[in-house]
């Protein structure tokens, strides 16, 4: 069986950044509260007429990270993209990913799996390439959710904390053992979907009924907006993310103090600072960058890791954990000897 091993990095991110007090002018809210609970500071927001969109930001990473593969584009042998933000209700992003960048026609998948979802879309490329199918695969993370947010006083408590951006890396074939995806896990718990959703427009609550709908229906109402049930989505993600995490060292016969780089999803700092402080961990064993992007859900992952390896935080030999936990409830983590 192969190792699979990452092999080029790329991220992207609006050029149109959003603080807390632009926020404060659209809604009741100031940049201490939202500090407060999230720590982020600003994010990016695609602006009208910047030509982004899901698919658009996550070839604009892939580019990057197939040129740092040192691979030619049409190496790419499957694309796998994860997104809860796809740019048309169907056909998902992947194909568009395939088109834009002018590659053969090569399959492409599309992972649903919300924060959880470039974990989720790192292990489908994982199993392919050790079970020789493949040599390299485009994973891309990419969310455009800023045109989907209630922008209001009334959805401040989930608005303030997503952005937009795109994360990628080409995972490729590798016969070196001490290199590479050491393994994935990944967990599901359906019965809190609804406690962190986008519930509607959806197949039981579509189109006509939305217009007939739109004139009458009430604030309250209203499903086509984001959800969260704060407390409990923060108190779920710190047990699970803490059990993943585990779950992955465990299965490496290492332990906590093996982590040279944790990268949590960005789901909120107060979570991250949870959890380092739980496995007492330094803040050189932490990156998060949540601060200056806000909640970017699929890409969150990779533009962090993107991130931390552009400045030097990962080097060859490290071990690297991923773990995210998000809408599901789905969560899950990688082993990685870098």
């Amino acid at each position: 069986m192969y190792r699979s091993k990452i092999t080029g990095l790329g991220k992207y991110v609006p050029e149109n950044i959003v603080t807390n007090d632009d926020l404060s002018k659209l809604m009741d809210t100031n940049d201490a509260w939202i500090q407060e609970r999230t720590g982020i500071k600003e994010r990016r927001h695609i602006k009208k007429g910047d030509g982004n969109s899901t698919a658009v930001m996550g070839v604009k990473a892939a580019q990057i990270a197939i040129e740092r593969a040192k691979i030619n584009k049409d190496e790419i042998e499957l694309i796998v993209f994860a997104t809860l933000s796809p740019d048309y209700y169907f056909p998902g992003c992947g194909v568009q990913v395939q088109d834009l960048l002018g590659l053969p026609t090569i399959p492409a998948i599309d992972i649903r799996n919300q924060c959880s979802g470039f974990v989720y879309a790192l292990s489908v490329a994982d199993q392919y390439i050790k079970t020789g199918m493949y040599k390299n695969v485009l994973v891309i993370g990419s969310e455009n959710q800023s045109g989907g947010l209630d922008l209001t006083t009334r959805g401040r408590s989930v608005s303030v904390i997503f952005g937009d951006g795109a994360g990628a890396v080409v995972v490729s074939r590798s016969e070196n053992d001490n290199q590479g995806i050491l393994s994935t896990h990944m967990h599901s718990e359906g019965v809190h979907a609804k406690e962190l959703a986008l519930i509607g427009p959806n197949t039981g609550h579509w189109v006509p009924l939305l217009i007939e709908e739109s004139a009458t229906v009430k604030d309250e109402d209203i499903t086509y907006y984001p959800y969260m049930n704060g407390q409990f989505v923060f108190k779920n993600a710190v047990t699970r993310f803490s059990e993943v995490i585990l779950e992955g060292l465990a299965k490496n016969d290492m332990n906590k103090e093996d982590i040279d780089m944790l990268i949590p999803h960005q789901a909120n700092l107060r979570i991250s600072q949870f959890v380092q402080k739980k496995f007492g961990l330094s803040n050189d064993q932490v990156f998060n960058n949540i601060q200056k992007y806000g909640n970017t859900t699929a890409a969150s992952i990779p533009i962090a890791l993107t991130e931390a390896w552009e400045e030097g935080k990962i080097k060859e030999g490290d071990n690297v954990v991923l773990a995210a936990f998000g809408s599901g409830f789905t969560w899950a983590s990688a082993v990685i000897k870098w």
